[in-house]
């Protein structure tokens, strides 16, 4: 018996078991290297987030800036496009009164012959009126004046304002009576329609 205890005794450690213990005493320390790092790491990672935040936020203001200067440019712009059309509206509205007021010119020198003359010829006073009347209509004609003719024509409230209305056995009913006073027309557009007697026989 007590040699079975001393061969317990000396008997020698496995290298492998040696080597397990090496490996893992080595392994420690790494893994703590490895932690320790990945810390840092999340350490620079939260320093660097407020300094990303506030360059966002400043790129942010400044492209805000630059929105509102350029929003501001452009309504200066259509503030000036508003004025310089306005400017040339009213430029060629008076160039139009002006060309229009030039070609009445010569029927106004008419009127002042034609009051100068001597009363006592009654016929040469008419025919001037007459010349004077008809220039008046040639100008009005090329500015685009129309007449509304009336003569054997229907009623149409397009053209034709009824101010009474007739009995006439000879024309149908709706029928244009009598033209009271004249209606125009410039360019197609009614500026005055003719104010007319209209038929009702029933």
């Amino acid at each position: 018996m007590p040699l079975e205890n001393e061969e317990i005794k000396d008997t020698p450690v496995q290298p492998e078991t040696q080597a397990g213990d090496a490996a893992a005493e080595a392994e420690a320390p790494a893994e703590a290297a490895e932690h320790s790092e990945a810390a840092a790491g999340a350490e620079d990672v939260q320093d660097d987030a407020p300094e990303q935040s506030a360059a966002e936020l400043e790129a942010l203001k400044k492209e805000l800036a630059e929105g509102t200067e350029r929003m501001k440019r452009l309504q200066a712009d259509f503030e000036n496009f508003r004025r310089r059309t306005r400017q040339e509206k009213e430029e060629l509205s008076n160039l139009v009164v002006q060309d229009f007021i030039r070609e009445l010119l010569p029927m106004l020198d008419n009127f002042d012959r034609a009051m100068a003359a001597e009363a006592s010829d009654a016929a040469q006073f008419q025919q001037g009126v007459e010349m004077i009347y008809n220039q008046l209509a040639e100008i009005l004609k090329n500015k685009g004046l129309e007449k509304i003719e009336t003569k054997d024509a229907k009623f149409d409230p397009n053209f034709h304002q009824a101010v009474m209305r007739v009995e006439n056995p000879e024309l149908d009913d709706e029928a244009v009576a009598m033209e009271l006073q004249k209606g125009y027309m410039v360019k197609g557009r009614v500026i005055r329609p003719s104010m007319v007697q209209v038929v009702a026989n029933s």
